[in-house]
């Protein structure tokens, strides 16, 4: 693999592994900056949408099959972007997945303008989740390769303020712009303008070559599966990360009914924007603590407690009542969330070679984002006839059971000791 060039601030000025080493790189920095900018919008449209949704129909099933289209490629179409991400050119690849997106996001706009059929609005968001389940991998998989090895703890943490920190601007930026008029559709069209600025950094940046894995025919969509059964902890962490996502993750995409449902909050009001932007702004210095804070601590050990603090917030989230222990707690929630998903990143990532990158990180985009629509599917009826405190409780005590379960240390050890046996 080549190396990459950085610009004269040098990360050896800076803590290894902090998010300032990060940032020295410039190529990083244009990457990080673009992908902030993008993530503004498709938060922005993230939250948008299930409310428009919700608001159309009132119905969660609804809103759960909806974040199905968004989400639910990511299950079918991760290890096909893996391949791909460990084959092909990334920066042409990611180039067109961003262009793919742009041109579902269009679509959704224009669509929004009138009175579509929700058919028509489930397969323009569906087009929008094929763009970025084979996007993901390939993101994943160049991210890395823009800093030194040594400084991976603070871009993972960087990019989990991308996803977070977006989520905090998104819909602050769309409670204060539907104050002035701003229409749904409109708010479709600013995402999609978004996707220029990820376009132009990736254009201008030098994304360092690798030598593509020689594996041919049908081995070639299972290497992925092979590989992480055989590096310690990682199959560990990516079932971890699957039932994870399954299990407790569900009110994620099924925030606006867990709003209206249990706190009394609407949808489509001021006061639902900003608890989501609470909840996100938890997340967003959670991954950031894992990069400054937490930089040299045990990532195997930050994954444990994080668990143990998921739990414990998620109790708390689902017996409030009102408006006010919700946005405390939900803050709470989204703190421990990222924090506990940016360690376990850390940890795969730190094990893999640039060359197996792509084809294992697929399998976490399944397990991340792709059983969270079967998640929504499962248990959106469920919220619909029953509320959603015990769907909040049953997460809470399944994060309580992996805080247990997910002991990578105790893994590596037994590892070590068969090893050397």
């Amino acid at each position: 693999m080549s190396d990459f060039t950085l610009d004269h601030d040098s990360p050896n000025r800076h803590k290894p592994g902090s998010v300032q080493a990060a940032l020295a790189s410039r190529d990083f920095r244009l990457v990080w900056s673009g992908s902030f900018a993008s993530n503004i919008g498709t938060w922005m449209q993230n939250v948008v949408l299930p409310a428009y949704v919700y608001h159309r129909t009132g119905k969660a099933s609804l809103v759960g099959i909806m974040v199905f289209a968004q989400l639910g490629p990511l299950l079918f179409l991760s290890i096909i972007a893996g391949v791909l991400a460990d084959k092909f050119d990334r920066r042409r690849w990611l180039i067109s997945m961003q262009l793919t997106q742009l041109t579902f996001s269009i679509a959704l706009a224009v669509l929004a303008l009138g009175n579509p059929r929700f058919i028509y609005i489930f397969l323009a968001a569906l087009g929008v989740g094929v763009g970025n389940a084979l996007n993901a991998p390939a993101w994943s998989a160049m991210l890395p390769s823009l800093v030194r090895p040594v400084d991976l703890p603070g871009a993972l943490s960087l990019n989990s303020v991308v996803i977070n920190g977006s989520r905090v601007v998104g819909p602050i930026i769309v409670a204060v712009l539907s104050q002035v008029g701003v229409t749904t559709a409109g708010f479709f069209f600013m995402n999609a303008a978004t996707y220029l600025f990820v376009i132009f950094a990736l254009m201008v940046v030098n994304i360092p070559t690798f030598t593509p894995d020689p594996t041919q025919g049908w081995r070639r969509f299972t290497s992925g599966i092979s590989l992480a059964r055989q590096i310690s902890g990682v199959s560990r962490l990516l079932l971890t990360l699957a039932t994870f996502s399954l299990f407790s993750l569900p009110y994620v995409g099924l925030f606006p009914a867990v709003a209206h449902v249990n706190f009394g909050i609407a949808e489509d009001g001021s006061i639902y924007k900003w608890l989501y932007a609470t909840w996100g702004l938890g997340a967003a210095l959670g991954g950031l603590a894992i990069g400054t804070k937490f930089s040299h601590r045990d990532q195997r050990k930050l994954v444990q407690y994080g668990f143990v603090g998921f739990a414990v917030s998620m109790v708390f989230f689902a017996i409030s009542r009102s408006a006010v222990p919700a946005f405390i707690f939900g803050f709470i929630l989204g703190f421990a969330y990222f924090f506990t998903t940016t360690a376990m990143s850390i940890v795969v990532q730190s094990r893999l070679k640039p060359e197996m990158r792509g084809r294992v990180m697929s399998l976490w985009f399944m397990s991340f984002g792709g059983t969270v629509p079967l998640g929504n599917m499962l248990f959106g009826p469920i919220v619909d006839q029953y509320g959603a405190r015990w769907l909040l409780l049953f997460g809470a005590a399944w994060a309580l059971f992996l805080a247990w379960w997910c002991n990578v240390s105790a893994l590596d050890a037994k590892n070590k000791f068969l090893t050397n046996k």
